[in-house]
């Protein structure tokens, strides 16, 4: 048997998520691949890092 073939990646995205929109978050998600050229994937990703950060940022002041 063949060994598998793509792009080797420094991080695989194994992982599947299935999740439902609104029309007006659909609406946004659009504008913001339109306004930036990026992927859905690459915004819901990015949205993704923000909170995250903001969650880390908010905590680090509570200490």
């Amino acid at each position: 048997m063949s060994p598998r073939t793509g792009r080797p990646t420094a991080e695989p995205k194994g992982n599947r998520e299935s999740f439902r929109l609104s029309d007006k978050d659909m609406e946004k998600l659009k504008f913001c691949i339109e306004k930036t050229g990026m992927t859905k994937v690459a915004v819901i990703r990015k949205g993704i890092e923000l909170v995250y950060n903001e969650i880390r940022a908010t905590n680090a002041l509570d200490k």
